[in-house]
């Protein structure tokens, strides 16, 4: 049985929406925001400054940001607060029965049984048009956060995980929900959990 999910998400496809609803219809914890929140706690940095850096790369060449702020060690902002960000998923996975979004969860805690790994995208007009009305943009800004967004996800995810964000390999379940929609993307997640 799986008692943990993690859900990455391309933006603007309901990722998100998806696994807070199914955190709330299985009385699971559900942890996105609140982990910004203990990362900010722990490290005296602000939500705001957590949640840019947190998930997303402050460039968009991943070469570059390898190079961001390193101090005499080696080390950088990033790493700092990703090693805090690792340490605070390990002990969330530990309580069990939750579901988190985002922040390389699937790849921190791939050395357990009780995970469930998802990834959830969809077609570029329909997650355009769910941006557009949730943040209130025109069409051009909506197409430009999504790319950007999901370009600083992903060169993020592949600094830190050594892998490619999106690849199904690393993933139980990659589900479009333009096409199978909310409903039916979290009736599978529930499946794949027995």
């Amino acid at each position: 049985m799986k008692t943990i999910i993690t859900i990455s998400r391309e933006f603007g496809s309901g990722g998100r929406f998806i696994g807070e609803t199914l955190a709330k219809e299985l009385n699971f914890t559900f942890y996105d925001k609140n982990i910004i929140e203990q990362v900010a706690k722990e490290t005296g940095f602000s939500k705001e400054y957590i949640a840019e850096r947190g998930e997303y790369a402050p460039t968009h060449n991943r070469f570059s940001y390898s190079f961001v702020g390193r101090n005499a060690q080696g080390g950088s902002v990033d790493d700092y607060i990703y090693q805090k960000q690792r340490n605070i998923i390990r002990d969330i996975a530990e309580k069990g029965n939750c579901v988190i979004v985002g922040r390389c969860a699937d790849y921190i805690l791939q050395d357990r049984t009780d995970v469930l790994n998802v990834f959830i995208h969809g077609n570029e007009e329909e997650k355009c048009q769910r941006i557009m009305k949730l943040c209130e943009k025109s069409r051009k800004e909506a197409l430009a956060m999504m790319k950007d967004t999901d370009k600083k996800r992903s060169i993020n995810y592949a600094y830190h995980t050594e892998q490619k964000w999106g690849d199904t390999r690393n993933y139980a379940l990659c589900m479009n929900s333009s096409i199978l929609g909310y409903e039916t993307c979290m009736e599978l997640i529930k499946k794949s959990m027995e």
